[in-house]
């Protein structure tokens, strides 16, 4: 059976591309959009690239965590729970900016969205046939001050963004840990320095062609053998070191632990 994915932040640059190999390749894909604009007009930039399966399509602002949930009841009603769930939805805020619940967005939007849709569709999910994907970055920061996770002493805006992506990869390492025996996928890459609108807002412009990016998001979607990508961090497609702090086990513990607080949920 084909399985489907659910692509975050996929109207645009990698997501968008990854989103057309997948649909090429037969899989059942899942565009996420943050309105119904931007929906609208990737699904039927994408239908050329549909082979058999029409992409389908959910809206939901990261900013907005009651979104995220309506989203996943939206995911339910339409009986299309993703196989594979691809946290692509990044940001580069130049400025210092809370949502109403007070959250800094660049984190809220690169990690703790992630983190909370990914736990919501892991409660009842096959996880012997489900992997997840979070898209990082070499920018991962080297520390991390719990008590400055909003920005709350001082905000920089490539601080901000580096957290977040350490973050990703902390997470990846602990959702490991946590599933290690379920069959539960789980990994992180770095997907290249690609012209995507992020890079050009943080760093100005460069890099490689966005469909570099979206191949190696595709790889590590379906890379097998599994027992080689399961719980690591993908640089050009290959297995890399990430930071040193990244494999301290009390920190994924506590970053998993803060994350469930700050949302409500239960640590387990």
């Amino acid at each position: 059976m084909m399985k489907t994915v659910l692509i975050t932040g996929s109207t645009d640059g990698i997501g968008k591309k990854a989103a057309a190999l997948f649909l090429n390749a037969g899989y059942k894909v899942i565009v996420h959009a943050r309105n119904k604009a931007r929906l609208e007009e990737t699904l039927t930039d994408l239908k050329s690239f549909s082979r058999s399966h029409c992409p389908l399509g959910v809206v939901a602002d990261f900013t907005r965590l009651e979104e995220v949930r309506r989203m996943i009841a939206d995911l339910h009603e339409m009986c299309m729970l993703p196989n594979i769930i691809v946290n692509n939805a990044a940001v580069f805020n130049t400025r210092h900016q809370l949502n109403p619940d007070g959250f800094e967005e660049t984190f809220l939007i690169n990690y703790l969205a992630a983190y909370y849709l990914t736990r919501l569709l892991l409660d009842g999910a096959n996880l012997s046939e489900t992997r997840i994907v979070n898209v990082s970055s070499m920018a991962q920061a080297s520390t991390i001050d719990f008590n400055n996770l909003m920005g709350e002493k001082r905000f920089d805006p490539y601080e901000a963004y580096s957290l977040s992506k350490l973050a990703n990869v902390l997470f990846t390492y602990k959702l490991y840990r946590e599933y290690e025996n379920t069959g539960l996928v789980t990994l992180c890459l770095h997907p290249g320095v690609i012209n995507t609108k992020l890079l050009r807002t943080g760093w100005g412009g460069g890099g490689s062609a966005t469909e570099e990016g979206a191949e190696r998001l595709f790889y590590a979607a379906t890379a097998t053998p599994v027992s080689e990508v399961n719980g690591q961090y993908l640089v050009n497609n290959r297995v890399a070191r990430s930071v040193a702090i990244s494999y301290d086990q009390r920190v994924q513990d506590v970053l998993w632990n803060k994350s469930a607080v700050l949302l409500g949920m239960q640590s387990k």
